[in-house]
């Protein structure tokens, strides 16, 4: 299992490297970072936490028709947002992809690429660690050692929702609507930790 991953994670890496930009496939770099710290902090499987993070933008730069029909694949209704903007069905895109071109068959790992953009109130373990990773990794600018020291200091339902609530402030302060998904998934883990802002 040991060198099949290596092999898989090896043509992935490569695979993002050579279809996204310079400074996407850097932040799939520092997310895969990012989610393998969390997994051991969490309690998930690291090689599953950095080969998601490694792949989860891997179809951003694709042409939207590419994106859409791809997308098409998964089985799920694509939503009216997701018409308008067809850019955010980049994860549905990426989880078809490595299930048709590498033969991944793992629910936890296709779950967590297919939804990193806006959560889902189904999402486990290394779904949530992912969606968190992409918006907290060291190239964003609000994430100080600092922040993620504080973030990384509470536990896992209660990092996602702070993550939640400050992209919710973030979309309302530019005019933008949160994804129904997004929406449903902040209330879920509202009630789950009783807390939020």
């Amino acid at each position: 299992m040991q060198n099949d991953y290596e092999k898989l994670l090896e043509q992935i890496r490569q695979d993002a490297e050579s279809h996204v930009k310079k400074s996407r496939y850097e932040h799939s770099v520092r997310v895969a970072e990012t989610a393998e710290k969390m997994c051991a902090l969490y309690g998930a499987d690291c090689k599953k936490g950095y080969l998601a993070g490694i792949a989860h933008d891997i179809c951003k730069d694709y042409p939207l028709e590419e994106l859409y029909e791809l997308a098409s694949k998964d089985g799920r209704e694509i939503t009216e947002l997701e018409k308008r903007k067809s850019e955010l069905l980049h994860g549905r895109a990426a989880a078809v992809r490595l299930s048709e071109v590498y033969g991944i068959d793992d629910k936890e790992i296709l779950e967590a690429v297919s939804c990193h953009t806006f959560g889902s109130v189904s999402l486990g373990k290394l779904g949530k660690i992912i969606f968190a990773a992409d918006k907290i990794e060291p190239g964003r600018p609000q994430s100080t050692e600092e922040y993620r020291k504080n973030l990384f200091s509470k536990d896992l339902d209660s990092l996602v929702l702070q993550v939640l609530e400050e992209n919710k402030a973030y979309l309302e302060k530019n005019g933008k609507e949160m994804a129904r998904e997004s929406l449903d998934f902040l209330a879920s883990l509202k009630n789950k930790t009783g807390g939020g802002k």
